[in-house]
């Protein structure tokens, strides 16, 4: 598939942040709109306490944009529990017509693509997305429960535990549009290790980014940041490489979600972070703000999703890894 262009211009109208402690104390705590330093969100299980943060950052979103829950067509969301569960006890009782959609950590710039496309096609006037994740809630899923006090590998990367909803709208004003999509494609190059995620979703975004230049004849000196979604350190240098490979050097204004929503050293946080969340948050709060500060105009947001469950761990596939991405624009 080409490169989506999207001639109606679906318009950035309202974004909401909500994180976690550690969230708080990064380096882009500023651009949360609300946290909790316990992780708790009011609920007494870090399930329900993810699906609590999708309930408020749903209704800080539209509070922002002076809207009701009525005045939404449509929400995508999802998180990286199973069968969505997070997003879909969090906005249960919001009572919008929902899709529950599922890219593991590359679900924002899905569930975002999935928005501008309905809202460009004209098929809604306002549609949002949502995508989560939360530390202990993951941890428990796909790893190790966090009571269990495992060690964790030197490439391991900590789960963002944010939540971000993003509310697009036809013919609306804003600083930020979405321009392009271009649709992931499943990579898989052999990678078995749960605890190096970055290996596993680097050639994914390597997929993505190649077609993205090949077909748009640009280069990455054309945007003021590309930004992939959690790749953290170890799949940020090894995305590098692989460009490097095909003649396309990814210079000072690439970076990655994973590397910048985490102090790694300070905060302890090995290769970084990663989730839906993380992305999500980042993009939502601290890109958005940029665009709105006007210190950027054109930017590629490419989410990185590995796509593996417990169960496919157990019988002993490897991770395939997928990117999806998003242009945003000023104008």
């Amino acid at each position: 598939m080409d490169i989506i262009k999207l001639k109606n211009r679906p318009a950035v109208i309202s974004c909401a942040t909500v994180g976690g402690k550690h969230e708080k104390e990064g380096p882009l705590g500023d651009y949360l709109d609300m946290y909790d330093k316990y992780d708790r969100f009011g609920a007494d299980t870090w399930e329900k306490s993810e699906s609590e943060m999708t309930r408020h950052a749903v209704r800080i979103c539209l509070e922002k944009a002076n809207l009701k829950n009525e005045d939404v067509d449509l929400v995508f969301g999802g998180d990286l529990l199973n069968q969505c569960c997070a997003t879909t006890f969090g906005i249960s009782d919001a009572n919008i017509p929902f899709y529950g959609i599922y890219g593991a950590c590359s679900t924002f710039t899905l569930g975002l693509s999935l928005s501008a496309l309905c809202v460009n096609a004209g098929y809604v006037k306002r549609c949002a997305s949502t995508a989560s994740s939360h530390f202990c809630s993951s941890e428990r899923q796909f790893r190790t429960p966090v009571e269990y006090g495992g060690q964790r590998a030197p490439t391991a990367q900590w789960t963002v535990t944010g939540s971000a909803c993003t509310l697009l709208e036809s013919g609306g004003e804003s600083d930020v549009y979405v321009n392009e999509v271009l649709p992931g494609r499943i990579v898989d190059l052999g990678i078995n290790d749960v605890n190096n995620m970055g290996a596993a979703m680097a050639p994914a975004a390597h997929n993505t980014l190649k077609r993205y230049f090949t077909q748009s004849d640009m280069s990455p000196d054309d945007f003021d940041i590309i930004a992939t979604g959690d790749l953290g350190f170890e799949g940020y240098s090894i995305l590098k490489e692989l460009m490097k490979s095909d003649g396309i050097t990814l210079g000072d204004n690439y970076t990655d979600c994973g590397l910048l929503i985490f102090n790694r050293e300070r905060q302890d946080k090995h290769a970084g972070g990663s989730g839906c969340g993380c992305s999500a948050v980042v993009t939502a709060g601290y890109f958005m703000d940029l665009f709105k500060k006007d210190k950027i105009k054109d930017a590629l947001i490419i989410s990185t999703g590995a796509l593996l469950s417990s169960t496919s761990t157990m019988q002993g596939l490897t991770i395939p890894g997928i990117a999806h991405l998003v242009r945003l624009t000023k104008s």
